[in-house]
C-alpha cells in the first residue's frame, strides 16, 4: 500500500476501529518505534488534557486555526511578513485588506457572497448518526511535512504570538479536541503547503508534498501516572507522498470524498463526543446554533455540510456567527430599540456592551441556552454567565430572565486583563476582583435600564393583569389561615402586601423614539459650569446625562460606531459607564485619583463618527464635596435589622403575603408549566413575589375525580393554599441560605412543589382524618 493510499483509506475511515485496523495492516499500530510525543513532551496529557471542558467548545479552536490559516494565506501570497508592520493591524483590518469585508462584519455580505466565501472552509459531517465524524477542511496556507512538528504538533511555542490579526495564540495545536475523540482520542492531519507561498519561501525538500499523520492517546506506560498523546512518524519523519489533489471534499450528499482539494489542511476527528446529543443530529442545526454562540462574530463563514443518512430539503448551512443572525432575524425576533450601547471602564479596561431583549414569541432557544453574557475577544467566546444572573437580588429581572442576553466585547482589553479575567482554554472565567467588577457593573446597567425595566413590566402585566382582581379573595382566605398558626404568623409579615402593582386604569403606550444612523446632537441635558458645577462626595460617583436623536446602538454596532471620549487634563480618561437608550445617554463615572477635596475639575467629552466634520463637543465641571456619610439611610446600603446584635438576622420578616394567580390548561405555555407542574413562583422586584398556582394539576383533577364526596372547590382551595405556603416555606429557607448567585431558586422551588403535588391532597385529607387514641 503507498503512503497516498493508506491516506486516503484513513481519510474515509468513520470508526476508530477501522483506523486502528488499517494502522494494523499497514504494520504501524502495534510498533511502538514508529510513534513519537505529541509536542516532544513525554508527559503531554497534563497539557492536553487540561485544554476545554466540553467537545464543542473544543470543535471551535479547529474552526479559528482554519480562519487563521486562510488570513496567513492570504497575507502570505501578497508576500507580506505576517510580524512586520506592513501586516494588519487587527482581524478586522485583515478582513478589509483581504476579502474587501467592511468593518470585518459578515452582515456587510450578502448571503451569496458569504457562501462563496465559505469554500475556503467546511466541516463535513460523516459515519454514524450517534457517533459523528468531522472533517475541518481549509483551503489555508498548509504546511510542508517537516512543518508539521512544528505546527500542528507542537505544544507551547510562540508560533503565532507575534502576528496581530489571528486568534491561536495559546499554541496547544486545537489539541482540545483529542479527549471527546473516540476510546483512544484518535484524530488525522492532512496537510499540503499552498503552492503560491512555498514559491517565495526556501524550499525545505518537502514543499510539494503531502504530509499526513496520526495522532492516538496511549494508556499509562508501567510506573506512569497518566496517559500520553503520540503522533505517526516513522524514523522521525511525517509520512509523505506527492500528489496534485486529493479528492477530500465532498460532493453531492452523500459523496463525501469527491472533489479535489489541492492545497491546504483536511482534519479528521473520529467519532466526536458532542453533548448534549442534539448537536449530534443534522449539522445545519443545533450544532449550527451552538457554533453560532460560541462565534458570535466569526472572522470568516463556514460551510457546513452534512453527508451522513439523513434526508432534507437541505443539508448544508453557512455558519456567519450569531451577530449576523441576531441583525438578520432582528425584525422578527428583538424588541424594538435593541440592542442597546453601554461602555464600561473596568479598571481602565474598556469594554463594549451590547444587550438584546428577544420578544415573547421568538425561539430563543435557537440563539442561546444557559448562557445569559458571552464574553468575546475577536469574535470568539471567551466564557459566560448563566441566566440565573438576571434573576440576582441585585438585578431583579425574573420576568424576562430568558429573553435577556447579552455580549460583552473584551477585544480591546490587555493582555494583562485577559488572563486575568479568561482561562487559557477560552471557554470560561477566571475568578478574580476584575470579573467582580465587570459583575458588579453589569448589575447595575442591567437593573437600571429603562428598556428592560418598561420590558419587564410590560410583561408581568400581561400575565396577570386581569387576574388582579380575582386574587383579593384569596389573600383573605391565607391571611386567615396564617393568623389561626402562631408559627406561620412568625414567617410572614401581615398587613403588609401592597395593594396594587399596577395602576391599570392609567397604562399607556410611551412615545415611541426614532433614532437617527448618525445623530444630528449630542449635548448636555444640564450645563455644570464653573460657577456652578456638578456636586460629588469624594467616596461617590457622579452621573451626567446628555440628549441626543442617535440609534441605541450607535456607540457598540460593529458598522461605523460612534466614538464616545472622556478628556481630563488633555488625556482620554477610562474610568466610566455610558449607557445609550432612546434619546438619552447616561454618563457615569470615578472621580480622579488625583483630586482633593474642593477641586473643580474640568472634563470635556466628544462624540464623532464618519459623517462629523468636527466632533460633537461638552464641557462640564464636578467639584469635588466632602466624604458622604455611608451609614445614612437612603445611600443605598441595607440597614441593620431591629431587636439586638446577633449576626442571625430573621430572613421571614422579609416575606410579605404574595401576589396569587391561578393558571389553567391554556396559559401552560406562558408559565413552562405541563400538566404535573405545581406552583411557579416570580419574584416581582418592589411588587414583593407572583405565584402561579397550576389548577389544572392532574393529581389534583384526579383527586377531584375520585373523591366525590368533597366538592371540588374545596379540593381546590387545599391545593392551592398548600403550595402557597409550601412555596413561601422553600423562598424563606433557600433564600437565607442562598450564597450562590448562579442559582435558580425559583426553579428549585418548581421542582420541588411539582415533586410534592402528588401527596398534597391525600397528605392534607389523611392526616385530617386522624383522631386521638
Amino acid at each position: 500500500m503507498t503512503n497516498e493510499e493508506l491516506c486516503m483509506e484513513l481519510a474515509k475511515a468513520t470508526k476508530e476501529e477501522e483506523v486502528i485496523e488499517i494502522l494494523k495492516n499497514a504494520g504501524y499500530w502495534d510498533d511502538p518505534s514508529v510513534w513519537q510525543y505529541y509536542g516532544g513532551i513525554e508527559n503531554n496529557f497534563s497539557i492536553i488534557g487540561s485544554q476545554q471542558s466540553s467537545a464543542d467548545s473544543a470543535l471551535v479552536e479547529k474552526i479559528v486555526n482554519s480562519v487563521d490559516a486562510v488570513l496567513m494565506r492570504e497575507c502570505l501570497k501578497m508576500g507580506i511578513d505576517p510580524t512586520s508592520n506592513n501586516a494588519p493591524e487587527n482581524i478586522d483590518d485583515a478582513l478589509y485588506e483581504f476579502f474587501n469585508i467592511e468593518n470585518g462584519n459578515l452582515a456587510n455580505l450578502q448571503p451569496k457572497k458569504r457562501l462563496e466565501l465559505a469554500d475556503n472552509i467546511r466541516i463535513v459531517a460523516t459515519g454514524a448518526n450517534k457517533n459523528p465524524c468531522y472533517s475541518i477542511i481549509d483551503k489555508g496556507e498548509g504546511q510542508t511535512p517537516k512543518r508539521m512538528t512544528e505546527t500542528f504538533l507542537s505544544l507551547v511555542k510562540s508560533n503565532k504570538l507575534k502576528i496581530p490579526f489571528v486568534q491561536g495564540k495559546f499554541n496547544m495545536g486545537g489539541t482540545g479536541t483529542l479527549p471527546f475523540c473516540g476510546e483512544k482520542n484518535i484524530q488525522l492531519i492532512i496537510s499540503k503547503r499552498n503552492p503560491e507561498i512555498s514559491k517565495n519561501e526556501v524550499d525545505d525538500g518537502t514543499s510539494d508534498l503531502w504530509g499526513f499523520t496520526v495522532i492516538r492517546r496511549e494508556e499509562p506506560a508501567e510506573n506512569a501516572k497518566s496517559s500520553s498523546y503520540k503522533y505517526l512518524a516513522p524514523k522521525n519523519q511525517i509520512l509523505s507522498f506527492n500528489a496534485n489533489s486529493l479528492p477530500l471534499l465532498p460532493g453531492k450528499h452523500p459523496e463525501a470524498y469527491v472533489n479535489p482539494l489541492e492545497s491546504g489542511t483536511f482534519i479528521k476527528i473520529y467519532e466526536y463526543k458532542l453533548q448534549p446529543t442534539s448537536l449530534k443530529t443534522l449539522i445545519n442545526f443545533d450544532l449550527h446554533y451552538r457554533l453560532s454562540l460560541l462565534l458570535p462574530k466569526i472572522a470568516l463563514p463556514v460551510l457546513l455540510e452534512e453527508m451522513r443518512n439523513y434526508s432534507g430539503h437541505s443539508l448544508h448551512s453557512v455558519l456567519s456567527g450569531l451577530s449576523v443572525r441576531l441583525e438578520e432575524d432582528k425584525r422578527d425576533n428583538i424588541e424594538d430599540g435593541f440592542p442597546s450601547s453601554h461602555i464600561m471602564n473596568i479598571q481602565g479596561e474598556k469594554m463594549n456592551v451590547h444587550i438584546y431583549a428577544f420578544k415573547k414569541d421568538a425561539s430563543v432557544e435557537k440563539y442561546k441556552k444557559k448562557e445569559g453574557i458571552i464574553f468575546t475577544i475577536n469574535g470568539q467566546s471567551h466564557g459566560y454567565i448563566s441566566k440565573p444572573f438576571f434573576k440576582r437580588k441585585s438585578v431583579k429581572m425574573n420576568y424576562i430572565s430568558d429573553s435577556i442576553f447579552v455580549i460583552v466585547d473584551c477585544s480591546n482589553i490587555s493582555g494583562g486583563a485577559r488572563e486575568k479575567l479568561f482561562m487559557n482554554s477560552r471557554d470560561k472565567l477566571r475568578d478574580g476582583e476584575l470579573k467582580k467588577e465587570i459583575e458588579k457593573t453589569l448589575e447595575k446597567i442591567i437593573k437600571e435600564h429603562p428598556g428592560l425595566r418598561a420590558l419587564k413590566e410590560r410583561r408581568r402585566q400581561e400575565n396577570i393583569g386581569e387576574k388582579i382582581k380575582d386574587s383579593k379573595p384569596l389573600e383573605m382566605i391565607l391571611e386567615n389561615v396564617i393568623k389561626k398558626s402562631p408559627t406561620l404568623s412568625n414567617l410572614l409579615i401581615m398587613g403588609q402586601r401592597i395593594t396594587s402593582p399596577f395602576n391599570l386604569t392609567n397604562v399607556g403606550k410611551a412615545e415611541e423614539f426614532i433614532g437617527k444612523e448618525y445623530p444630528t446632537f449630542f449635548d448636555l441635558k444640564k450645563q455644570f459650569t464653573p460657577e456652578k458645577p456638578k456636586h460629588c462626595p469624594s467616596n461617590h460617583r457622579f452621573r451626567i446625562q446628555f440628549q441626543t436623536d442617535a440609534d441605541n446602538d450607535y456607540l457598540t454596532r460593529d458598522d461605523f460606531r460612534g466614538e464616545f471620549r472622556l478628556i481630563y487634563k488633555g488625556k482620554e480618561y477610562n474610568h466610566y459607564i455610558i449607557s445609550l437608550w432612546d434619546g438619552t445617554a447616561n454618563l457615569t463615572c470615578e472621580l480622579p485619583e488625583d483630586v482633593n477635596q474642593g477641586d473643580i475639575i474640568e472634563f470635556r467629552v466628544e462624540v464623532d463618527d464618519r459623517t462629523q466634520i468636527d466632533p460633537f463637543e461638552n464641557k462640564f465641571y464636578v467639584i469635588v464635596d466632602p466624604p458622604a456619610n455611608n451609614d445614612k439611610p437612603g445611600n443605598g446600603k441595607r440597614s441593620k435589622p431591629a431587636g439586638g446584635n446577633g449576626n442571625r438576622q430573621k430572613a421571614p420578616s422579609a416575606l410579605n403575603l404574595p401576589n396569587i394567580y391561578p393558571v389553567k390548561t391554556d396559559e401552560w405555555n406562558n408559565h413552562n408549566f405541563d400538566g404535573e407542574s405545581a406552583l411557579r413562583v416570580e419574584d416581582a422586584g418592589d411588587e414583593g413575589y407572583d405565584f402561579y398556582i397550576n389548577m389544572d394539576n392532574v393529581y389534583l383533577l384526579n383527586e377531584i375525580k375520585s373523591r366525590t364526596k368533597i366538592d371540588p372547590k374545596i379540593l381546590e382551595s387545599q391545593f392551592q393554599y398548600g403550595m402557597v405556603l409550601i412555596g413561601l416555606s422553600l423562598l424563606n429557607q433557600l433564600s437565607s441560605n442562598d450564597k450562590d448567585d448562579e442559582r435558580d431558586i425559583e426553579k428549585e422551588i418548581s421542582l420541588t412543589t411539582k415533586a410534592i403535588a402528588p401527596m398534597l391532597l391525600p397528605m392534607i385529607i389523611s392526616l385530617g382524618e386522624l383522631e386521638n387514641t
